[in-house]
């Protein structure tokens, strides 16, 4: 089978975890991989060549991976401020780009983004794998079949105790700390916007016009790094700056709401919150659950909150109708490569995407977008709140593009 020669840049925690995803994937094949660190580019390439039977070339500086030719594809797996400034390289390089996900630091960087791809023609795909999850394709099914009437709004959340991981981000050389020291924003979007914003059409019939976001105080990692779980204690006297919990509202083009909620630093349990709400119906992730108007009686709607109690974990009755073929194909090993399945089944289509000639379905102009909304954030939290415009990172042209989901929806019937 043809195969996509792969290029990794960045070994740490998310780079070395979908080492083992690509690894797995027929479809393509890890040939050089960079990191400043020896021992994350030593382990990777141990991995590499246990699977392979021979080494992967090895780049302490990632320039030198960019001029390799027997590279075809990068994925961009280094901390979040460099994202995209190595997608832009490497799209000039000629290199298939995969960009891992994460907030923009400015609008300006997201304009030289797309104008570098406009100008280049290098493919790039962010790998926003909350596109690929189960219910989220599932809540998207429901919606192209019409089961949720008129969306009007949508909520999405990156609700994830990230305590342990930000105030050990000297320890363990990973990037969040210096973002959370520093920054004030809605510091990590596309989890829960990309799932809607490929709902909605965002880029393709709709977009976004406008933002406005409030923080909460920063509270939590105060008190934490005064605890004895902080791994580091010369973070006791830091001031951190990124509010506790930040709420971001959105208005699109054609109507709908879109409201995001960070909330990493306080005692919590994961989840992103998911949720469609239609002229005729509602799926909410959190409780794994469909309200479909047409199955309810008439009363329910003027019953107490317990009613809630008949729906709870009700979504598994769509799927044998609904859920596209790729959930329900896949296997334990699949699911053990990552988030439950979905970096498998991203990556898989990414690489057969390429192979195949397809278009890439999370374009340059959905990161700019979604990428945007972080600085975007940042400015309005800097405001007292003040609304703030989203560029239109397409010049109009999403007034005629065409819906393009990450799976073919062709099967259900409306």
């Amino acid at each position: 089978m043809e195969r996509v020669n792969v290029g990794i840049i960045g070994l740490g925690q998310r780079g070395s975890g979908l080492t083992e995803t690509i690894l797995a994937i027929d479809e393509a094949r890890i040939v050089a991989v960079s990191d400043v660190y020896e021992d994350r580019r030593d382990a990777e390439v141990a991995r590499v060549e246990e699977k392979y039977g021979e080494k992967p070339r090895a780049y302490a500086d990632y320039h030198d991976l960019l001029k390799d030719e027997n590279v075809q594809a990068v994925l961009i797996t280094a901390g979040w401020e460099e994202h995209i400034r190595i997608a832009i390289e490497t799209m000039r390089a000629g290199k298939i780009t995969a960009m891992e996900v994460g907030g923009a630091y400015s609008v300006e960087e997201c304009w030289e983004l797309v104008k570098t791809y406009e100008t280049t023609g290098t493919p790039i795909m962010m790998m926003e794998n909350c596109c690929y999850d189960r219910f989220e394709l599932l809540g998207t099914a429901l919606a192209r079949a019409g089961k949720l009437g008129e969306i009007v709004h949508c909520h999405g959340a990156y609700a994830h105790d990230l305590r342990d991981e930000v105030t050990g981000g000297r320890v363990n050389r990973h990037y969040r700390l210096n973002n959370y020291m520093h920054r004030n924003c809605e510091n990590y979007p596309t989890h829960e916007l990309g799932p809607i914003a490929k709902v909605l059409g965002i880029n393709r019939g709709n977009r976004m016009l406008s933002l406005v976001s409030v923080a909460s105080k920063a509270a939590g990692l105060a008190e934490y790094v005064k605890s004895d779980k902080n791994p580091d204690k010369t973070l006791e006297n830091v001031t951190f700056n990124q509010g506790d919990v930040v709420n971001t509202l959105i208005k699109c083009a054609n109507g709908e709401t879109i409201s995001l909620k960070l909330d990493t630093t306080l005692p919590r349990y994961y989840s992103r919150e998911f949720t469609l709400s239609g002229t005729k119906g509602l799926c909410v992730q959190e409780s794994d659950m469909v309200f479909l108007e047409e199955k309810c009686n008439s009363h329910e709607f003027f019953e107490t909150p317990d009613t809630i109690r008949k729906y709870l974990g009700n979504a598994k009755e769509y799927e044998s109708e609904f859920l596209p073929d790729i959930w329900k194909n896949i296997t334990d090993k699949d699911r053990e490569l990552g988030h439950g399945g979905m970096d498998f089944l991203m990556f898989r289509d990414f690489f057969r995407r390429i192979l195949e000639g397809k278009e890439l379905p999370i374009d340059v102009y959905d990161a700019a977008a979604w990428m945007s909304i972080s600085a975007l954030s940042e400015q309005s939290i800097a405001l007292g709140g003040a609304p703030v415009a989203v560029p239109d990172f397409t010049n109009g042209r999403w007034v005629k593009r065409s819906i393009l989901d990450v799976v073919d929806f062709s099967y259900l019937k409306k």
